[in-house]
């Protein structure tokens, strides 16, 4: 990074950087024009297209297109409680999907209609409008993720993955939680205790004012214009 004339960052840059890095650029991640913020309106709409009932709050819990396995796991703990307060979807993902078949025998539909208030996915081609329905979202702290949520302006539960280099995405979290624009789960307590996960959700659910204020922090956080600003940077220095 010394040599380049540009550094473009995905995350804000630190305070006592920027004076001994001029060059360094926060841009953001660029994420799909889809990724927006949706009317209440349109969350009812999504909700129903998805065969919840619109008229209960949903939690979305996704560990992304190959998933995670510990927020699976600790899904299938508290399932049955979440159910007593909240709909509930999880995109359990491609690798361990078939590890969590059991939790189809909560997926109750008569005929057209969804009577359990639970689904569950492999993985859903269209993420933005499933959680653009959610009133809560549960996920990794990936930057790319982060950027999406912030994009939708969602109230959200970063559970960090602490193995990865660097440790970036407890690093990721942390900083939002600094800024109240998150609420934070740690991984390995919510593997030994999954109750931990579920308080959180269900102080988020019954605090619409607490979800607001998370969504609007997090926002902050968005940078709508990020692929034009990367482009203007790479056609600038061509």
């Amino acid at each position: 990074m010394k040599k380049a004339k540009t550094v473009a960052f995905g995350m804000p840059i630190p305070d006592d950087w920027k004076e001994k890095h001029p060059n360094y650029v926060w841009t953001g991640i660029p994420v799909g024009p889809e990724f927006k913020p949706v009317s209440p309106t349109k969350q009812l709409s999504l909700k129903k297209a998805f065969s919840f009932n619109p008229d209960k709050p949903l939690v979305v819990i996704t560990g992304g297109s190959q998933g995670a396995e510990n927020l699976n796991i600790a899904t299938r703990a508290i399932l049955p409680e979440l159910l007593k307060f909240t709909s509930v979807g999880l995109v359990a993902g491609r690798k361990h999907y078939e590890d969590m078949i059991d939790l189809k025998e909560y997926e109750n539909w008569d005929k057209a209609s969804l009577e359990s208030n639970f689904r569950m996915w492999e993985f859903n081609t269209t993420m933005d409008e499933l959680l653009g329905a959610a009133d809560v979202v549960v996920s990794r702290a990936g930057a790319t993720t982060i950027a999406e949520m912030a994009r939708l302006k969602k109230a959200t539960i970063l559970v960090p993955f602490a193995p990865l280099p660097g440790k970036h995405q407890v690093k990721n979290a942390l900083r939002l939680e600094e800024k109240n624009a998150a609420v934070v789960v740690d991984d390995y307590e919510m593997a030994d205790n999954p109750t931990i996960l579920l308080e959180k959700i269900r102080t988020l659910i019954h605090s619409p004012r607490k979800r607001a204020d998370l969504a609007d922090a997090l926002a902050l956080e968005a940078k709508s214009d990020a692929a034009s600003t990367l482009a203007d940077i790479i056609l600038g220095e061509i």
